[in-house]
């Protein structure tokens, strides 16, 4: 007689005492890391690319002088960070093999 055991799988007693589980069922199937890798990636590339036409139109903005010069600083930041990310994660994504 089996015991379910929540996302842990099934559980039963054998012999004296002795419990032994089986592994949990995967319903949606398997993801590697390399599957992982690239569907982070995909995401940080469309955020990147809003961050980066965010830039873009400050820059555009700031040079017609509806915003203060300052605010190019924190949108350059945000930008570079997100191209950051994006470097990082296709690395990361090329090393998996």
């Amino acid at each position: 007689m089996g015991v379910r055991n929540g996302a842990r799988g099934v559980c039963r007693a054998d012999g004296a005492a002795r419990l032994t589980c089986l592994p949990p069922e995967h319903r949606l199937g398997r993801m590697t890391m390399r599957s992982a890798a690239s569907l982070a990636l995909l995401g940080a590339a469309l955020v990147t690319i809003l961050l980066v036409v965010g830039f873009l139109l400050d820059l555009l903005n700031a040079l017609r002088g509806l915003v203060p010069a300052l605010r190019l600083v924190t949108s350059f930041i945000y930008a570079f960070a997100g191209v950051g990310a994006v470097v990082f994660l296709y690395v990361f994504r090329r090393a998996q093999s």
